[in-house]
């Protein structure tokens, strides 16, 4: 064991967090697949739901461990080809979108032959974040006029938002408003940030009065879903998302101090989102307050290492880079808990590495393990530079005693050492 934690470099507080986070969601996301089990006339095993939660989140840790071993800076330059790409993946979604576990957006992308779907705009998130901490960065010692920040940056933002919006607000308005927090952070002028906030409010009520216009449009179809959602928070009517939080309250006042016990939850069976959306409201009727308070401080704990991550970070780059890929999970896990005992409207946002779901858990995971390696100590990072240096030298060894070799005597056919062997095992051929 102690031989495996010494492979994962970085942040070992946001590893624990990380794990703890996972290995809780088990039993929750077991207990609350109950009601998917039983719909289509299913036989009630959750047992299938668990063993594919135990694969998403042993994939997820696996995609960590292999992102945190690759330099963060890296990202940087990935992040402006990965955009177009991304751009062209929500207008397929916005065409042809899938409907997942009953939600009524179509958000997810089916990826053809393997019958995996992943909501685009999640990923969308992540590259928009790295690429706004990209021109921050890069703008910081050379400042650009706001006219050239329009097009670099503000045009490439409001293409993003736009192709996110029609289909979910909630994720629209989250990411805006870390992108405003990642300007501000990155110091970028405060008329201009005003600017810019005035120009999307009016972008936005253009996109209303188009919506009121055009209302049987397929594009503007979630516009009179937001409408009611906000009517319903405000005002006593009742439809299906009032019919789900109120049994989200049932089950959080169900739950009491101690809550009712591990997969004795009742709600789950009349909630339809009960393992991802309102999953916080099963925990805290099965486990209780103190299962509740347990979440809530654990991402809480995050919160801070992120915010240790980021003034620890050495570069400007990877400042941004933690607050853009971690606070907004933090901010994602209060929304949904904060919609889950009705402090908020309903927004389907999901609980970060607790909820079920495998696209979801594999961005967060992504995301993690960019921040895990910003997380390096520099130590940490000249020895992985001297052992790559190291290997290096030995291969170019290895390679010239096989030249001499070569030259001195030619190798005889069933002689198998070759250069393919120095490529693959240097210190081998060296001995050799």
């Amino acid at each position: 064991m102690k031989e495996l934690v010494n492979y994962l470099k970085g942040d070992r507080a946001i590893w624990t967090f990380v794990a703890l986070l996972a290995l809780f969601s088990f039993m929750p996301v077991f207990s609350a697949s109950s009601n998917l089990a039983y719909i289509g006339h299913g036989t009630g095993n959750t047992l299938g739901y668990l063993l594919k939660h135990f694969v998403h989140i042993g994939v997820g840790f696996a995609i960590i461990y292999g992102v945190h071993k690759i330099p963060y800076l890296y990202f940087r330059t990935f992040s402006k080809f990965l955009l177009p790409i991304v751009w062209l993946l929500l207008i397929l979604t916005l065409i042809n979108g899938t409907v997942i576990g009953g939600a009524n957006a179509s958000r997810w992308l089916q990826v053809p032959f393997i019958g995996v779907s992943f909501q685009t705009s999640t990923l969308a998130a992540v590259v928009l974040f790295i690429f706004v901490a990209r021109y921050l960065s890069k703008k910081r010692e050379n400042p650009d006029t706001f006219q050239n920040s329009v097009i670099q940056l503000w045009i490439p933002v409001f293409i993003t938002l736009a192709l996110i919006l029609p289909a979910n607000f909630s994720t629209t308005a989250l990411i805006f408003s870390m992108v405003l927090t990642l300007t501000f952070i990155g110091q970028y002028p405060l008329k201009h940030i005003a600017l810019i906030i005035a120009s999307a409010i009016v972008a936005f009520l253009f996109f209303l009065l188009l919506a009121k216009a055009f209302p049987e449009s397929h594009f503007f179809s979630r516009v009179n879903t937001w409408g009611s959602r906000i009517e319903n928070f405000t005002t006593e009517k009742a439809d299906e998302d009032d019919y789900q939080i109120e049994k989200a309250k049932t089950a959080i006042a169900s739950g009491q101090i101690g809550g009712l016990g591990p997969g004795k939850s009742v709600q789950k069976n009349f909630l339809p989102q009960s393992s991802s959306d309102f999953i916080f409201a099963i925990i805290i009727e099965e486990y209780g307050l103190v299962g509740g308070v347990i979440i809530i401080g654990l991402y809480l704990l995050l919160f801070i290492r992120f915010i240790v991550a980021s003034h620890k970070a050495p570069t400007l780059f990877g400042k941004l880079v933690v607050v853009g890929l971690g606070f907004p999970m933090i901010f994602q896990a209060m929304i949904n808990m904060g919609v889950a005992v009705e402090l908020l409207p309903v927004t389907g946002q999901t609980l970060p590495l607790i909820s079920s779901g495998g696209s979801s858990i594999w961005i967060t995971c992504f995301a993690l393990g960019i921040i895990i390696n910003v997380t390096k100590k520099e130590e940490e990072i000249e020895e992985e530079q001297k052992e790559k240096l190291k290997n290096k030298e030995l291969r170019e060894q290895a390679l010239q005693r096989l030249i001499d070799k070569e030259m001195e005597e030619p190798m005889d056919e069933n002689e198998s050492f070759s250069i393919d062997d120095v490529t693959k095992n240097p210190m081998e051929a060296v001995m050799k």
